[in-house]
Parts: structure tokens; C-alpha cells; sequence
């Protein structure tokens, strides 16, 4: 017999409350964290009460979030959306990696955040929409050379050297790039992940 079929609501409420009140600040759940501990119906009461008790936010349908505060001025502060793709990710148990204007920033290439960000994911293709005209999209793919990578910045660089084309990159955006691999990717990690880029790209980053 399923374990949630023996608890009551009250139950489930005070294992998610218990659950909940030992995270850290901006820890991100979704309703499947909690199926071991009540029906559906039990797990959805129980979101609803920690929203309403301040022990938790919603940050868009079935993402919710522990409140971390700004140390310096007390504001709320939301998680990343690169935390709140990641553990979408982790529920679907699917791979994504962040694409077009947002793969610039996560690079530091560009400064501005998209509204839109786009993640690339062997998964399923979905939208979590937030806030006004702001989402977060997965596109499928079914290259599976993007998710071959053993360096996730090399897969970032490649992405983002993409997005720009090859017309367009400058020779300021290619040192930069080129500083950040020689930095932090090993060489093994170079050579296996150089194979992968685009022949353009390979030949930026070899010379």
C-alpha cells in the first residue's frame, strides 16, 4: 500500500511543513517532491496553506520557493532562472543547456537578460510562463551532440559563438571566449569537446 494512503491531510501538511521549514532560503520545490506524503489533493492543499503562511512563494504553476531575503536591504529575492530551469530539469530528468541571448549572458557577452529564455533539451518541449511577457522555453532537440559535451562551458561557448554567427563575432568576443577556455577547461576536455563544435568555430578556437 502506498505510504500516502495511510496519512491524513493534516499529516501530509506537517511532513511538508517539516520538510519545508528545515530549507534553505531559495530552495525550489515542485508538487513531486511531496507525492510520498499525501494524495494529490492532500499535496495541493498543503502548497496552497505554506503560500498562505508565508513558508513559501509560487514562483509560476507547480514551482514554488523557500523566501531568501538580501542581506544588505531585506528584499525577497527570487532564485535564478537558471535554478528554476535546472530543477524542472532534474523532475523531467532531462538534459537542457541554455541557448540564444541568454547563453551570450550566462558567457558574459551581453548583459542583458532576456525576457525569453530559451533552453535546447533532449526532453520535452514545454513554456513556463512567469511574471508579465516573461517565460522560460525548452525546444527539443534531437542532435544529441549538444549534450556530448564533457566541458559545460565548451558547450556554452560553442552555443553562444552560434547565436552570434560567424559573420557577425568579433575578434574582442573570440579573446574573451578563448581566455575563459584556456581558464577553466582542461585540455582533455578541449580536445574531446572541440570535435563537436562546427568547423568554423573549431577553427577559431584551434588557431
Amino acid at each position: 500500500m502506498a505510504k500516502f494512503k495511510t496519512m491524513g491531510a493534516n499529516s501530509s501538511y506537517k511532513v511538508m511543513y517539516d520538510i519545508v521549514e528545515h530549507a534553505k532560503g531559495g530552495t525550489i520545490f515542485t508538487p513531486d517532491d511531496f507525492v510520498a506524503y499525501g494524495t494529490p489533493d492532500a499535496v495541493r492543499s498543503g502548497l496552497t496553506r505554506l503560500c498562505r503562511n508565508g513558508k513559501l512563494y509560487r514562483f509560476a504553476k507547480g514551482i514554488y520557493y523557500v523566501p531568501m531575503y538580501d542581506k544588505w536591504d531585506g528584499t525577497l529575492r527570487e532564485p535564478s532562472l537558471d535554478a528554476i530551469a535546472q530543477k524542472i530539469a532534474k523532475r523531467d530528468n532531462a538534459r537542457i543547456t541554455p541557448t540564444g541571448a541568454y547563453a551570450l549572458n550566462k558567457l558574459g557577452l551581453s548583459t542583458q537578460v532576456p525576457a525569453n529564455i530559451i533552453y535546447i533539451t533532449d526532453g520535452s518541449a514545454r513554456q513556463v510562463k512567469f511574471g508579465k511577457g516573461k517565460s522560460i522555453t525548452f525546444r527539443h532537440s534531437n542532435d544529441l551532440g549538444n549534450f556530448a559535451y564533457q566541458s559545460e562551458l565548451m558547450q556554452l561557448a560553442v552555443l553562444a559563438m552560434r547565436e552570434i554567427g560567424e559573420k557577425l563575432i568579433t575578434e574582442e568576443q573570440v579573446v574573451k571566449i578563448k581566455n575563459m577556455i584556456t581558464e577553466h577547461v582542461s585540455e582533455k576536455d578541449f580536445n574531446h569537446d572541440i570535435v563537436l563544435a562546427p568547423t568554423w568555430i573549431k577553427m577559431i578556437l584551434q588557431r
